[in-house]
């Protein structure tokens, strides 16, 4: 882990709010059980796979895309436990072998790596009266992989940005089915102050509107509480959990990712703060500085990996 140091939570400033607000309008410029038969796959390399897996919960066929054991073809009695990697917004399930060498770290270890698409936005949740992304990610991809790739029943999930919100909801909604959940700058309460605004801009990039996500954040507070990883932070209990996040103060360069990761900066404190007031433990790195970025996710993957190798039962 990075020896830079944690910061302690702080309360909301109206300077802060203000920022995160103002954030909103630039975060659409970042990115952050199935029945039938998976079309037959396509390989991309001795271990890759790209496969279409037909979703009721998504109406359409959806991709996903495999990392399988390095002795998968000579074992066909095993069993392997899988790693979920979650995408960002405005990005798609190649993210992870597109921006890290996720195929080369994994190579040796029994382990399937599965990234699931999540649609434009990257959000991996129960639409308002649109696309079931959850039930996608939580029931029917496991469905298929352990019917068709011998996956067992332990299962860890990882994500940057809405991916990260969507390992902690995911987590969080479905106590039990994860052994671990891990989050680089997600978006850990989405009732925070600004955090509605970032949300709609990111739908709103995809040119659909707002409320097609869970409504109205405040004549549908409900649902909204009830998508909230911080409001559900009881169902984490007996999970292993990793959060980072970057205060993105100080960073050189283009300030945007900075911007958009100060924004999201309170959501994850305050989604810390719970966790500590509930006693459910969590490893978190709260740093000084950083991006919205895989320059930060990367590193903050290799840290949180030995938390997740032995929730998966892998080595290190």
């Amino acid at each position: 882990m990075s020896d830079l140091p944690q910061k302690s939570a702080a309360g909301v400033s109206r300077r802060t709010v203000a920022r995160a607000t103002a954030a909103a309008g630039l975060a659409a410029l970042f990115g952050a059980a199935a029945t039938a038969p998976a079309r037959a796959a396509t390989r991309l390399g001795p271990r890759t796979r790209d496969v279409s897996v037909p979703s009721a919960a998504l109406g359409r066929s959806a991709p996903v895309r495999l990392i399988l054991p390095s002795d998968f073809a000579t074992r066909p009695d095993k069993k392997y436990p899988v790693l979920y990697l979650l995408h960002g917004a405005h990005d798609d399930y190649t993210s992870w072998t597109r921006e890290t060498d996720i195929e080369a770290f994994t190579a040796g270890r029994d382990l399937i790596v599965a990234m699931p698409d999540a649609g434009p936005t990257g959000i991996p949740s129960v639409w308002r009266g649109g696309p079931d992304y959850e039930t996608f990610q939580v029931k029917e991809v496991p469905a298929l992989l352990a019917r068709d790739y011998r996956a067992s029943g332990v299962r860890a999930v990882a994500g940057v940005s809405t991916g990260g919100y969507g390992a902690m909801a995911h987590a969080a909604r479905h106590p039990g089915a994860f052994t671990a959940a891990a989050s680089y700058s997600g978006i850990l309460d989405t009732t925070a102050p600004g955090v509605p605004a970032v949300m709609d801009a990111i739908v709103a990039r995809e040119n659909l509107p707002a409320a097609s996500l869970w409504g109205n954040p405040v004549f549908n507070l409900l649902t909204w509480r009830d998508f909230n990883p911080r409001a559900r932070a009881t169902g984490l209990r007996g999970t292993a959990l990793y959060v980072s996040q970057g205060s993105g103060v100080g960073g050189g360069g283009d300030p945007l990712p900075g911007i958009l990761e100060s924004a999201l900066w309170p959501s994850a404190q305050g989604f810390a703060r719970t966790l500590a007031l509930m006693g459910v433990p969590a490893t978190t790195h709260f740093y000084g500085g950083g991006g919205h970025d895989w320059a930060h996710w990367k590193p903050e993957f290799t840290a949180s990996w030995p938390i997740l190798a032995r929730a998966l039962g892998v080595p290190e």
